[in-house]
């Protein structure tokens, strides 16, 4: 294990890794005509509930200015929608559209595919634990901020 210079920085390694898994995705989802950050879009709504931009923002780890334009771009390609939320018909919602789940059925094979891969290079059992460890993280880092 490196310990020293930028190696030693838990924030520097996630960036790190997360720019080469992002790297890799986003080439198998280029044949797709999608964006990484298009596909999370996709991904987030498919419970069919409809989401605000606040919510899918949040989801999807984007800026509310940036994820407008990828919610627009989406609309331009009939994706997704926008329309009345279902708890509180004042409130619009953006929801994935026919359309843009059929597409998503095909991207998510590539991303199965590109995940398979990432196994292959890393290992499968490496893999999982290393999804495991990071949900922990993340929830230790969730139940942090809730004390302070």
């Amino acid at each position: 294990m490196t310990t020293s210079g930028l190696g030693s920085s838990l924030a520097y390694l996630l960036s790190r890794a997360e720019r080469g898994v992002n790297r890799g995705l986003a080439a198998v989802l280029t044949g797709e005509d999608v964006t990484v950050e298009q596909w999370r879009i996709l991904r987030a709504l498919t419970d069919g509930r409809g989401h605000s931009m606040g919510e899918l923002a949040e989801a999807v780890l984007m800026p509310h200015p940036t994820l407008t334009k990828a919610v627009d771009r989406l609309i331009d390609r009939a994706l997704v929608y926008r329309g009345p939320s279902a708890g509180d018909r004042r409130r619009v919602a953006v929801f994935v559209s026919d359309r843009g789940a059929e597409l998503l059925g095909w991207v998510d094979g590539a991303v199965a595919e590109h995940h398979r891969l990432i196994e292959v290079a890393f290992g499968r059992e490496r893999t999982e634990q290393l999804m495991r460890d990071l949900e922990s993280l993340m929830e230790a880092l969730d139940y942090a901020e809730l004390r302070v």
